[in-house]
């Protein structure tokens, strides 16, 4: 990375930890983009350079984690269960999930922010509305990796429905909770797929064997 690139990523991630931080202490629908730029003493031009507004800056953490995820999935050994493969693309991604958080936003502030999310109308609806399309992303992922029509057969929907339950689930205890660490949230994780019954925990594929 060049001067110029390096001097641009700065520029943007001062954008997004000051809007984060105008979420977290004065409210996500009080904060103006104005008012982030001029956090940053930038112009409003400037963060549009970045940002298509102050929602994507709202979501632009969660959305490196998802493509984290996405990305893990689409690499997991062809035999690996589908439920297994969500889960080890999740819990293996941990590591790379957690650097990519702290090195953007410190951790307490990404939880504050989670909570002002929960708490806003208009971003917990953009929140449903994204994880929608995650989850159809993620059904077709694994529709194509066990070789089915993600339209005929119901299970990759389902299977991609109840782990984004569980996730959505286990985000909302962790934010409210005690430990608020990453690893607090790896083990809540864990503990709560580990609860997933074996109707969908099993290899699809050895099913259709003779």
């Amino acid at each position: 990375m060049n001067l110029r690139e390096r001097k641009k990523q700065r520029t943007r991630d001062a954008l997004l930890r000051a809007a984060l931080n105008l979420f977290a202490t004065r409210g996500y629908e009080e904060t103006t983009v104005d008012d982030i730029a001029a956090a940053v003493d930038v112009s409003q031009r400037t963060f549009f350079r970045y940002f298509a507004g102050k929602e994507e800056t709202a979501f632009f953490v969660p959305r490196l984690a998802e493509t984290l995820v996405v990305e893990a999935l689409r690499t997991r050994p062809p035999d690996e269960a589908p439920l297994e493969a969500l889960r080890r693309s999740v819990l293996e991604s941990w590591d790379a999930i957690n650097e990519a958080v702290v090195e953007l936003v410190p951790l307490e502030l990404h939880v504050r922010v989670y909570r002002v999310i929960e708490s806003t109308p208009a971003l917990l609806a953009a929140h449903l509305r994204r994880s929608a399309e995650l989850e159809e992303q993620l059904a077709c992922i694994i529709a194509e990796r066990e070789g089915l029509d993600v339209d005929l057969d119901p299970r990759p929907r389902i299977v991609v429905a109840l782990f984004s339950g569980v996730i959505r689930v286990t985000e909302r205890l962790w934010s409210a909770g005690d430990d608020v660490t990453l690893d607090g949230m790896r083990e809540l994780t864990t503990t709560y797929l580990d609860q997933v019954g074996p109707a969908l925990a099993g290899n699809w594929r050895a099913e259709r064997s003779p």
